[in-house]
């Protein structure tokens, strides 16, 4: 991959003003992202989301129209959910370390896995209720995140309270697990589609004003990162929507 310097249009910029003090001492100010590239940044972080979605899609209707594959799945559930989790952990916080390369070829191991599980989940429910599911996720996906990419208000704010959510909402999962209420269950999957709709519109606005390309260091590396975070919240989407419309077999 190319050097992050050269590559990152977020990074740092510092320039001398004449008669004032050394470069070496002025203050460094980011550089504002121009209309175009903010534009190019978010539609590599789509396209690489769209394909994590279609391998994941791929995968999972392979997985429930085959028996053997159904109960490879559901005997090994406890480990592909580790394995899974490893794999975001290992995206998110070694993305300053590993190259683009490795974290995309992560990321599509990742979603082929996911494809797995959700292939287990999906032949729960009936084929209209997969369909219904799907459709209304991607329409409430879409609307957030047109929303987030035009709106000019900051979502800062929002995010940071929807990421707490977040985290009380899987507190609230686990706890329901013990409990297994119905009831709670169709609680927590309408929150559920509250937070991630809003955590839709809050990663495509960070996407864009290349809050990730900052953190990772390079647009490469954030266009990864970004495409992960929006396929999250697709699926998880589909998922408590799945949960909250699905009619079981």
């Amino acid at each position: 991959m190319s050097d992050p310097r050269s590559t990152n249009p977020y990074t740092s910029q510092t320039s001398a003003v004449p008669g004032t003090m050394p470069v070496e001492q002025q203050v460094s100010a980011p550089a504002i992202p121009d209309a175009r590239t903010q534009q190019a940044f978010l539609t590599q972080a789509f396209i690489w989301m769209f394909v994590g979605l279609a391998v994941t899609a791929a995968i999972a209707y392979v997985v429930q129209s085959n028996e053997r594959l159904l109960e490879f799945a559901a005997n090994n559930l406890f480990i592909l959910i580790i394995a899974q989790l490893g794999l975001v952990f290992a995206i998110g916080l070694g993305i300053r370390r590993i190259s683009a390369t490795v974290a995309l070829g992560l990321f599509f191991v990742y979603a082929a896995s996911l494809g797995i599980t959700i292939g287990l989940i999906v032949s729960a429910y009936t084929q209209a209720s997969v369909v219904s599911a799907f459709l209304s996720s991607s329409a409430m996906f879409g609307a957030a995140a047109i929303y987030g990419h035009v709106t000019k208000r900051s979502l800062a704010r929002m995010g940071s309270l929807l990421f707490m959510g977040l985290i009380g909402l899987l507190v609230a999962m686990v706890i329901n697990l013990f409990l297994r209420s119905d009831v709670a269950s169709f609680v927590i999957s309408i929150i559920g589609v509250v937070i991630f709709t809003g955590l839709t519109a809050w990663d495509v606005q960070r996407i864009q004003n290349g809050q990730l390309a900052v953190y990772t260091g390079s647009v490469e590396k954030a266009a990864v990162m970004g495409a992960l975070t929006l396929y999250l919240d697709f699926i998880n989407l589909f998922l408590f929507l799945l949960r909250i419309f699905g009619g079981r077999n």
